[in-house]
């Protein structure tokens, strides 16, 4: 049975932190990419999809951030971390309010949102949520990762999107068997184009994007050796403010 996104966390939740620790090296690349990248004098940051909060945390402690909110929908994701957290979907952002200085989301969290129009959504909430001078990071796992998913799934990817593009060409079911706990959900791998018209709908500029190795963490030239990891912005407000 293929499960919600939310409800496959919730089963595979008090297990997470052995999936986890099969990717360390590429979490913590992540993660030092967003603490490099973060603002001089930002002080408070949103994390979506932040499951036990552990790496929004380290994130937040590496830049003296005092202000951190959570929001994790799966509560058997937060264990017992709950404090600062709203279990709420991405797709409910439209119920918080402020600015913040640092909107994170990370590990293909965006992924899980379905379809299409939801992820532009989603992004534009993150768009809303950031302050002026904030930024917003994010990683997606690429379709095209040769290196991880292998030379000939990977070209005939490339090959379908080419030939016959649609939104849904990236949808996958994703399997998970961890210690016994076993379960099947949905989710979403994305390309470079893809994710751009995404941005570029949200109201969302690409700063800088970098490729990052699933299996080291290490950044690669080329987007066929890893998933993709952006810093983005707003773009700018316009005032509605008229001159006499």
């Amino acid at each position: 049975m293929i499960l919600d996104p939310i409800a496959a966390y919730d089963q595979i939740g008090p297990v997470f932190a052995r999936v986890a620790e099969r990717r360390k090296p590429y979490l913590n690349g992540i993660d030092d990419l967003v603490i490099s990248g973060i603002p001089a004098g930002s002080r408070s940051m949103l994390d979506v999809g932040s499951g036990d909060g552990r790496r929004a945390r380290r994130i937040a402690r590496a830049r003296n951030i005092a202000e951190l909110v959570l929001v994790e929908p799966s509560v058997a994701m937060q264990g017992g971390n709950a404090a600062n957290v709203r279990t709420i979907r991405a797709e409910e952002l439209h119920s918080i309010e402020g600015e913040f200085h640092v909107v994170t989301c990370l590990w293909n969290v965006l992924g899980h949102v379905l379809p299409s129009a939801s992820r532009v959504e989603v992004l534009r909430q993150f768009a809303r949520l950031a302050s002026p001078q904030g930024r917003i990071f994010v990683d997606v796992h690429h379709r095209y990762n040769l290196r991880h998913y292998g030379a000939i799934p990977t070209a005939i990817r490339f090959l379908h999107d080419h030939l016959s593009w649609s939104e849904t060409n990236g949808d996958v079911g994703v399997d998970w068997d961890v210690e016994g706990v076993r379960c099947t959900t949905r989710g979403h791998v994305f390309t470079h184009r893809e994710f751009r018209s995404l941005a570029r709908a949200a109201g969302l500029n690409i700063e800088s994007q970098f490729v990052v190795d699933y299996a080291t963490g290490e950044r690669r030239r080329w987007r066929f050796d890893g998933h993709l990891f952006y810093v983005l912005r707003a773009t700018a407000r316009r005032s509605t403010q008229q001159t006499s």
